[in-house]
């Protein structure tokens, strides 16, 4: 059986029309077919980054595998034939989410198994996968390493993240649904990574109540430890994505929702935490996950997450070349007095970005066309500007029929792209959306655009606003509107091949 699904997703990835695609992204990762969601198991071993990603090569089709991507410099990737694929009894109906482990000279790879018999019921099983040299995936015999759920809980059940607690055990922590739809986070302890035992389940002794009845379930749970880079403390850091929580004024809008928490986590308790802050205010983001880093490898944080999110697989890219949904660019993690900070990997460090000609200019009520990025459509582009004699300022990205337009006016940033391929909606929370800036008349907007795929950055980072663009290749340019005078302290850009 795993000869016969491997084969078919070989057959699959090389009839594959993805490469034909013009609004097929150059260096985020995308699938060579069918539909990628998660990332999953991401890690980096010997200055290689890893990607593995939930990966439907046979989309509409059931099937999950766990496709494979590699990258030296987060710049441009190479993919690989799937790691993982649903052949036994106990993930037929997907290898689900999951995340890697070092041990030894070994690299573990934890996923939950999933098996839907029915429209109703399902099982989920948390498995394991090694490899000695990441080309070569073993499943353990003895899977599944954990059959079931603990008493309280439903089959929702699923996500594993591993690591060494600091008495030398092994933790880990599984997304769950308990008996009610209560989202919910339980830990497993173990000695050897093989047998588990329940250890309770996540509280929050000093919220109020505030997560004791927070959504219907909880995925794909990502621990860190981080120095705040402002008090010098070193706090816990919880990324999670909760389903079914009500959206806020500028918050939550997508389907699911993901979100950060910092405090002290104590055994199963996690103390003195922050209210939940949302990861990505843009239309399409999910299940994010850090890169796991080999024992001495003190580089910093680094994530990717899914530019998709659920039920939002009507895209151009399906009908006429066979592929849906992409990575993100990576991006590092900070800590800034108790929030977090991204920024994203490419077009910073050693690649540089060139200068702009409206760089140092003031432009008053008019509309400036930034020459250098005609007919550019992945590049990095950064932009400083000075509002204080201005009414608004709006940055375009397309033509004049097709665009995403980015506005400033009165203290917050709006995105619209009610004019793109994008499939058209009647909820405007996909079309167009708003957020609130930090107060001041100096916008820093950092802008990865990457055909069919749009990050925003902004206040170094602790704004961000991802979305997919789908604009049209031809005509492509990049505009700079000023309502009253607008102030081009610095701009900058740099093409990404």
């Amino acid at each position: 059986m795993t000869d016969d699904l491997m084969q078919r997703a070989a057959e699959a990835m090389a009839a594959s029309r993805a490469g034909e695609d013009p609004d097929r992204p150059i260096f985020h990762v995308a699938p060579p077919v069918g539909r990628l969601n998660d990332p999953n198991g991401l890690l980096i071993k010997d200055g290689t980054y890893h990607a593995f990603y939930q990966f439907s090569p046979f989309f509409p089709e059931r099937g999950v595998f766990w496709g494979h991507a590699t990258s030296d410099d987060l710049v441009h990737w190479e993919t690989h034939p799937p790691a993982i694929a649903p052949d036994r009894d106990y993930d037929r109906d997907g290898a689900y989410s999951g995340n890697a482990f070092f041990n030894g000279d070994e690299v573990w790879l934890f996923y939950s198994g999933n098996v839907r018999p029915g429209d109703v019921t399902r099982a989920s099983h948390q498995c394991l996968v090694t490899t000695p040299d990441l080309v070569h995936f073993t499943k353990y015999e003895g899977n599944p390493i954990i059959d079931s759920a603990p008493d309280g809980f439903t089959p929702h059940y699923r996500d594993p993240q591993v690591w060494t607690d600091t008495d030398g055990s092994y933790r880990m922590a599984i997304g769950a649904k308990r008996v009610g739809n209560i989202g919910a986070m339980v830990f497993l302890r173990s000695d050897d990574l093989l047998h588990w035992r329940y250890d309770g389940d996540l509280s929050f002794p000093d919220a109020a109540g505030a997560f004791d009845h927070f959504g219907y379930m909880w995925e794909c749970p990502n621990f860190l430890t981080m120095t705040d880079e402002v008090t010098g403390e070193t706090k816990d850091v919880l990324i999670f994505s909760p389903q079914g929580i009500p959206a806020r004024e500028e918050a939550f809008r997508n389907i699911f929702a993901v979100g950060y928490v910092v405090g002290r986590l104590d055994g199963t308790a996690f103390h003195e935490v922050t209210d939940i802050t949302e990861m990505d205010a843009g239309f399409e983001y999910y299940a994010p996950q850090v890169f796991k880093r080999a024992p001495g490898d003190e580089g910093p944080v680094t994530y990717i997450a899914w530019v998709g999110n659920s039920a939002t697989d009507d895209h151009p890219s399906l009908p006429d070349h066979g592929w849906i949904h992409c990575l993100s660019v990576p991006r590092t993690l900070t800590l800034h007095d108790g929030k977090l900070r991204q920024q994203p990997v490419v077009g910073t460090g050693e690649l540089g970005l060139a200068p702009l000609a409206v760089a140092g200019q003031s432009l008053t009520d008019t509309t400036t066309a930034l020459a250098e990025l005609d007919g550019i459509r992945s590049f990095v582009l950064t932009l400083h500007l000075d509002l204080s004699d201005a009414a608004a300022a709006t940055l375009r990205l397309g033509t004049e029929e097709c665009h995403v337009s980015v506005a400033f006016a009165e203290g917050k940033m709006t995105v619209d792209r009610s004019t793109a391929r994008y499939p058209r909606s009647h909820d405007a929370r996909k079309m167009v959306r708003s957020v609130t800036l930090p107060e001041g008349d100096e916008v820093d907007l950092l802008v990865v655009h990457d055909r069919s795929v749009t990050e925003l950055y902004l206040a170094d980072g602790e704004i961000v606003f991802s979305l997919r663009s789908f604009l049209e290749p031809d005509g492509f340019g990049v505009t700079l509107t000023a309502d009253g005078t607008v102030g081009v302290r610095e701009a900058a850009a740099l093409e990404i091949h």
